[in-house]
């Protein structure tokens, strides 16, 4: 027996494998590079505000979970859960068209695939908020259904006019048009019409203005996802795609391995690419199609992790021999070293005040978390107690928690209070990130 989805009441983590997840805000067109040098038009979707990165795992399968989008909403801001998730190209338009209905996992958004999702609906636990309950009215199809998944996601969840606290009423017969009012006094608090675009873009505007009226919040409706996906010939190359997975875009045409996409600001991404046979760090342009070698070094060259300002750029290098966390400006100048072990190091990301990296080292033997200051200084331990080999951490945006994978039995999603703590299993699955909510 399949399980439903279930979610946290808190913030929207996605997983992924192996890829870091920025949060960035992404607009308007994006011209990305074109097969034979040509430029290709990519419609962003309008004033996004924060994207996050997922990179798929490999394989001709395409996974998912049985997942639904009726009254059982996830709650604010959602803990979305998945298992590794197998894109190939082929098969993206699908991915897209799946990702689209009841995405839950790093976890967040529309139709993802799972073999199977864990109950993690635990209201109050942890400090995670519990949904907010709406009635959802007058809208039908897809709108329907893409207004109901988009508010799961920002912890909106759709119940009996009887039980909720706010009354969304609207209907989509030649464009979008939805009202908020506040059950208890009556109260509209939105009423708005969207022309533009598809009736699905104006879907996601309307999410967006309804989770920002009734909780304050930006959406993620609007936002963006990068993504390293597979070709047919096994190599892979980086996409984006509207955060639910509708829309996908090449961005690279190496034909090779490329992997661990990053955002840095409105339409730069950073990855790692073996255009020029070792891994090297590239950035990347999306409105120019401009790309940029940032690492020229001998070795491999891989993992960026742009800091929150945009303004530094973290990564591993192995140019001294054995694979070290470096800090440089983002286009590369000013590079230091900040470990200096024999075991490798991986996996970097920033703390939310861009003064901390929290990555993963072997120096004690096994794999444990550290953090180091961005400046240098000595790397101090980071407890991830009842979680062994802990790697792949993300950072909470406003940095209360620090999720990350452990191998247990199985490898499992885990959090723990930042810095240390004890940690909480959350879901089979591995490379957790944070979306902004």
């Amino acid at each position: 027996m399949k399980q439903k989805p279930k979610y946290y009441a808190g913030s929207s983590l996605l997983q992924k494998r192996t890829c870091w997840a920025s949060l960035t805000p992404h607009p308007g067109p994006l011209p990305v590079e074109g097969r034979g040098g040509e430029a290709a038009d990519v419609q962003a979707a309008p004033s996004g505000r924060h994207v996050y990165s997922i990179e798929a795992a490999k394989g001709s399968e395409l996974r998912r979970s049985e997942m639904e989008s009726g009254e059982h909403a996830a709650p604010m801001g959602l803990l979305a859960l998945l298992r590794p998730v197998t894109i190939n190209m082929p098969l993206l338009t699908e991915l897209g068209r799946r990702l689209a209905l009841s995405f839950l996992l790093v976890l967040s958004p529309a139709c993802l695939f799972a073999e199977s999702a864990i109950d993690i609906n635990r209201p109050g636990v942890d400090g995670w908020q519990a949904p907010i309950p709406v009635s959802i009215s007058g809208f039908t199809g897809e709108v329907d259904s893409v207004l109901k998944t988009d508010l799961i996601f920002m912890g909106i969840a759709n119940v009996p006019a009887d039980q909720a606290k706010y009354l969304i009423s609207g209907n989509n017969a030649s464009r979008v048009e939805g009202r908020v009012i506040e059950k208890i006094n009556r109260a509209q608090i939105l009423a708005k019409a969207y022309t533009g675009g598809s009736l699905r873009s104006q879907t996601h505007a309307l999410a967006d203005d309804i989770a920002m009226a009734i909780t304050a919040k930006p959406g993620i409706a609007q936002t963006k996802i990068a993504f390293k996906g597979e070709t047919h010939s096994g190599n892979s190359e980086v996409y984006i795609a509207d955060y639910d997975g509708h829309s996908p875009q090449v961005v690279t045409h190496d034909q090779t391995i490329a992997a661990a996409p990053c955002w840095a600001g409105h339409s730069t991404l950073y990855y790692a690419s073996y255009k020029l046979g070792a891994p090297k760090i590239f950035s990347h342009h999306l409105t120019s199609g401009a790309r940029k070698l940032i690492t020229p070094f001998p070795g491999s060259n891989m993992s960026p992790a742009v800091s929150p300002d945009g303004h530094r750029l973290a990564m591993i290098i192995s140019k001294g021999g054995s694979p070290d966390l470096y800090v440089s400006d983002r286009d590369g100048g000013s590079l230091k070293q900040l470990t200096f072990t024999k075991e490798a190091e991986s996996s970097p990301c920033w703390s939310p005040d861009n003064q901390t990296i929290c990555y993963v080292s072997r120096e004690r033997g096994s794999a444990g978390l550290y953090s180091i200051s961005a400046s240098g200084g000595a790397p101090r331990r980071i407890l991830t107690t009842g979680a062994s080999s802990p790697t792949e951490s993300d950072w909470w945006p406003d940095g209360k928690w620090i999720a990350f994978t452990s191998l247990m039995r199985d490898f499992q999603i885990c959090h723990i209070p930042a810095p240390r703590g004890d940690a909480r299993v959350v879901v089979p699955g591995e490379d957790p990130s944070w979306a902004p909510n």
